[in-house]
């Protein structure tokens, strides 16, 4: 067994709510605000139906873990698989930049739903959610650059997020954690693929991670054993899914750099790999004065991430479109923002959008490219009609650490995102607003929602 494992095993069953500094704790409050919005703005959205017509054949239809989208109720693992599918539909879920990991799409479902079920408290939830967080942020970047380009890193290392979270909430020991990090490695799994199609993968990917987490975490309370060096094993993750890994950061800061403080909010609804230019964009835009008519071509100076994964060009629906450079630039050069409403109603119909994005190219940038995934970079040249050329630079997209979201610009894009579906009525809302603020207060997470 590694050490590295054996150094996160014990730090995981070792921390208590005590060891959390204030900062982590609001920033879990912010965190959950935001996942629950996500998951609740999926309500009816192909594919988030068809999860929960399976949870119905397959699963109770009463228990005491509850699926969002719908307010019906069932086992921990339905919820977590229904929840983590919402959660990830709108492609408004938190980020962690050097991880590439959505933590909060795979934690929060399998977190939730195993707090509802064992009847645990909004404290117990939080330290949950920062052990899954602080653990799978590691794994992600343990795993490297190369593990990314073939494997939905939310999808295999998300399940090791979800199942430390949920083992957390069993009470966990070092030794056990080392079972559970082995039972759900080997579970872990998702290719990147399903672009190519615009598959449905993506929101089944998460479900899951989510519930297949949650599955690890049970299955080890019970006395099931597993791989003890699933992370660093001559057969384990690093072997199959990478190689660029280093081990040293899986113990990274362990107990002194909290990981969940650094994910970032994301502001548009989209891919993340197209915030930095969006935001290089509107700012060139905004600081020469231009409208999109002015604008003859635009060249995104990108990392090779975002020319792996955004492929559509000339989107069909919404949802391609939110994997589209060309049509994310539009959005935000001619409605001046790219979000849930923007991608439904204009994306690929409104014709200056279309028109717009045709102008759009995408180039490899050796500075862009060295920085990610640290730090992810907006760079943007424009050649306006009358011949200029011109720049535009972001070092932060909105919603990242050293630009991060207010508090009052998160409770904003609570509202826009459930008033989008209708989840909620607007008075409910604010209800709900207050008590993610109040988490630590909960006596019962199953009272929350």
């Amino acid at each position: 067994m590694s050490n590295s494992t054996q150094t996160l095993a014990a730090f995981l069953s070792a921390l208590s709510y005590d060891d959390l500094p204030e900062a982590v704790i609001e920033r879990s409050e912010a965190l959950f605000l935001d996942w629950l919005g996500c998951a609740l703005a999926s309500q009816g959205m192909h594919p988030i139906p068809l999860f929960e017509r399976y949870a119905r054949q397959i699963g109770p239809t009463t228990g005491r873990s509850q699926i969002l989208a719908n307010g019906e109720r069932s086992s921990a693992y339905f919820a977590a698989l229904v929840n983590g599918a919402s959660s990830h539909m709108l492609e408004q879920d938190d980020v962690h930049n050097g991880a590439v990991l959505h933590a909060g799409a795979v934690v929060f479902p399998a977190a939730v739903a195993a707090a509802q079920d064992l009847g645990r408290s909004g404290r117990e939830l939080i330290l949950a959610v920062v052990a899954g967080y602080e653990a799978g942020i590691r794994i992600g970047e343990f795993l490297g650059r190369s593990h990314y380009r073939i494997y939905n890193t939310t999808a295999t290392v998300g399940t090791l997020a979800a199942a430390v979270a949920v083992g957390k909430l069993l009470g966990f020991n070092r030794e056990q954690f080392i079972h559970l990090l082995g039972s759900a490695g080997t579970q872990a799994a998702g290719l990147w693929q399903f672009l190519r199609d615009a598959a449905d993968s993506k929101q089944l990917h998460i479900a899951k991670a989510a519930a297949d987490g949650l599955l690890a975490a049970y299955l080890t309370a019970e006395g099931l054993t597993a791989a003890q060096n699933i992370l660093e094993g001559e057969q384990g993750m690093a072997v199959a899914m990478s190689t660029d890994a280093d081990p040293r950061r899986l113990t990274d800061g362990l107990g002194s750099r909290w990981a969940l403080s650094e994910t970032s909010f994301k502001f548009h609804a989209s891919c993340r790999h197209t915030h930095p230019a969006a935001d290089a964009l509107l700012s060139l835009m905004q600081r020469e004065g231009l409208s999109h008519e002015q604008i003859a071509a635009v060249t995104a100076r990108v990392h090779q991430g975002a020319i792996d994964l955004l492929k559509w060009p000339a989107p069909q629906n919404a949802y391609q479109a939110k994997f589209s450079m060309g049509a994310v630039l539009g959005l935000v050069a001619v409605h001046g923002q790219a979000g849930v409403e923007a991608f439904a109603q204009h994306a690929y119909r409104d014709p200056r959008v279309v028109a717009f994005s045709g102008k759009v190219r995408m180039q490899l940038d050796a500075e862009v490219d060295g920085a990610y995934p640290k730090r992810w970079l907006g760079r943007v040249d424009v050649v306006t009609l009358d011949g200029r050329q011109l720049r535009g630079a972001i070092d932060a997209a909105k919603g990242d650490p050293g630009n991060s979201l207010s508090r009052q610009e998160l409770e904003d894009k609570f509202r826009r995102l459930v008033a989008f579906s209708g989840a909620v009525s607007a008075d409910r809302a604010g209800e709900l607003i207050a008590r993610a603020w109040a988490l630590r207060e909960a006596p019962d997470v199953a009272l929350l929602i």
